[in-house]
């Protein structure tokens, strides 16, 4: 398993970063890597979409884990890997951080983590700012 995760502060609130991370459609708008997503129903555990990287392949995705105000995360399908893209809210002494990871998981772990992850790790920070920025403006 390879495992890497970003915490950034922001000045926006648990409601304004969520309405951002719930609106599929415009993930493009504060993640720069992304060409355009889509989802194929409500924004809950078991709903699938569809992201297109900048220079990447379209690839369905899987809501895994919902919890509304607080995390969620999807998970992407490679060949005999599996990618999940973990998205948390934590409060500590009264401010708010969002964290953002990735982990990939499977007998290409090796591949997909240096092909991939390294990329997309590097790239995690932009787009933290970009969605903090964006939030704290709504």
């Amino acid at each position: 398993m390879w495992t890497k995760k970003v915490t950034i502060k922001t000045n926006a609130s648990r409601e304004q970063i969520w309405n951002l991370w719930s609106d599929v459609k415009n993930w493009n708008k504060w993640d720069n890597e992304v060409e355009y997503s889509d989802m194929d129903g409500q924004f809950e555990i078991g709903t699938f979409g569809i992201l297109k990287p900048i220079k990447g392949p379209k690839s369905k995705f899987k809501l895994i884990s919902v919890d509304k105000l607080n995390e969620f995360t999807s998970r992407s399908f490679l060949p005999l890997t599996k990618m999940d893209f973990i998205h948390e809210m934590n409060e500590k002494n009264g401010e708010l951080f969002i964290t953002h990871g990735i982990e990939i998981k499977g007998l290409l772990t090796f591949l997909f983590s240096k092909v991939i992850g390294r990329k997309l790790i590097r790239e995690l920070p932009k787009a933290m700012e970009n969605l903090s920025k964006m939030a704290e403006k709504n």
